[in-house]
């Protein structure tokens, strides 16, 4: 039975996240579908599926995280909100199956500051962290705001701690919950952290970590947490709110909340961080905020949680057979 892992976040800001385990294995109410494509390249990377989801009327709070099975082709979106569902999983074609609610606290609630792992149909497994207690703690440990984990192929979790809370750090847990590394603290300088908001590894063994605050994206060893670079140069107006990479590991898809904009990087050759490079980048309408995202590793298809349209949209490759335009 596939896992899911959902990160609980406290009283000051909201956060994200839902990553399977298996994976590893415009009205701000209505749908928003506006948005300008920039692209940089002849070929564009991505289009819009006007037909995903079938049924978005069960997006009923403020959708603020999306995860992929990509083996049993199901999507998971966690929302926010006051006696709604707090997770409704789809299928990858956009038909609702079912939602859950049990014992997943609502961002902002006094019952937050965990990491919560639940099988796919919704009960409890594992609790990291402290309910209700917010800490900087590592034995046991504690939470502040946590904002996105990701768990690795090998079964590693690593985990942005602080999304405006005590703490600024990038933890790594083995399989069995053991901490492996830890790296980060407040601050402007390499391997510290303001707002450390999404976590993702590429396909060379690099850890990147969306330093949402610093307006940058961060790069460490996934083996030893050594700082390898950053890259700042993309993200002068705003910094990431989530980066995930695509299958083939050649580009990464950045996030930029207030800016309501996703943006395709070209994803740096193993051995050199290097510089940002943007590729091209895709305009939702105002006030859409994207907050995090999630790469189907199969298909490629990019889902946006977007908890200004509370919705999430669903963009995939532009050469794919997915009827896109409303073609």
């Amino acid at each position: 039975m596939r896992k899911v892992w959902v990160c609980v976040g406290g009283a000051v800001f909201f956060l994200s996240c839902l990553v399977l385990h298996s994976r590893f294995c415009g009205s701000l109410v209505s749908r928003t579908f506006s948005f300008d494509i920039s692209w940089r390249e002849k070929d564009p990377l991505f289009r819009l599926d006007l037909d995903w989801p079938k049924n978005s009327e069960y997006f009923s709070g403020a959708t603020f995280c999306v995860a992929v099975d990509s083996l049993n082709g199901l999507v998971y979106v966690a929302q926010r909100g006051d006696n709604i569902p707090k997770v409704l999983v789809f299928t990858e074609d956009g038909y609702f199956l079912r939602a859950w609610n049990h014992t997943v606290d609502t961002p902002h609630g006094s019952y937050g500051h965990t990491v919560k792992k639940y099988n796919s149909l919704g009960d409890l497994v594992q609790v990291l962290g402290t309910p209700g207690k917010k800490g900087t703690g590592l034995n046991p440990l504690q939470f502040d705001n946590p904002a996105e984990l990701h768990v690795a192929d090998t079964g590693e979790i690593y985990i942005v701690d602080g999304d405006g809370g005590l703490n600024n750090r990038l933890v790594k847990l083995s399989q069995d919950f053991m901490i492996l590394w830890l790296r980060g603290e407040n601050g402007t300088e390499p391997a510290k952290f303001n707002i450390p908001h999404s976590v993702t590894l590429d396909t060379v063994g690099r850890v990147w970590v969306a330093d949402r605050g610093n307006k940058r994206l961060q790069v460490f060893d996934k083996d030893t947490g050594e700082w390898l670079g950053a890259w700042d140069s993309c993200f002068t107006e705003e910094g990431p709110s989530a980066v995930r990479f695509t299958p083939d590991g050649k580009y990464l898809i950045v996030a930029q909340l207030n800016l309501s904009r996703l943006s395709v990087l070209a994803a740096p050759p193993p051995g050199s961080v290097g510089d940002c490079s943007v590729i091209s980048t895709i305009q939702l309408a105002d006030e859409v905020l994207p907050h995090l995202l999630e790469v189907d590793r199969k298909t490629g298809a990019v889902y946006v949680a977007e908890i200004g349209a509370k919705q999430v949209q669903k963009f995939v490759p532009w050469h794919s057979r997915t009827p896109a335009f409303g073609a």
